[in-house]
């Protein structure tokens, strides 16, 4: 059974950083490519990062270039999402998702599992 839980989100002022992180079962953590997405309230769930399963290949919605890195350790079944000079409106509810092979990619319909979510909340 494939489990994803998601931890770090809080509440930060404007320009301040927060680290997400997702641990993820079973163990064969590293065959996974494995995404970070997110959704604000009356809002489509979108992309923000993917990295592959070695670590070696990363893609990043435009909105958050520059200013969000994804990485893994897979010593430790765990993907992380670092975010830096949050803006309020990276307001959300943010997930994480596993992909069954393939590349990294941001394309949603390519995640079969996901995550509970934890909360962000940036204020101005």
């Amino acid at each position: 059974q494939v489990q994803l839980v998601e931890s770090g989100g809080g509440l930060v002022q404007a320009g301040g950083s927060l680290r997400l992180s997702c641990t993820a079962s079973p163990r064969t953590f590293t065959n996974y490519v494995m995404a970070w997405f997110r959704q604000a309230p009356g809002k489509e769930r979108e992309p923000v990062a993917s990295i592959s399963g070695s670590g070696t290949m990363t893609v990043y919605a435009d909105s958050v270039k520059g200013r969000f890195t994804i990485s893994r350790d897979n010593a430790k079944n765990t993907v992380y999402l670092q975010m830096n000079s949050l803006k309020p409106e990276d307001t959300a509810v943010y997930y994480c998702s596993r992909r069954n092979g393939g590349f990294a990619t941001l394309s949603i319909t390519e995640y079969a599992y996901w995550g509970q979510g934890t909360q962000v909340t940036v204020s101005s």
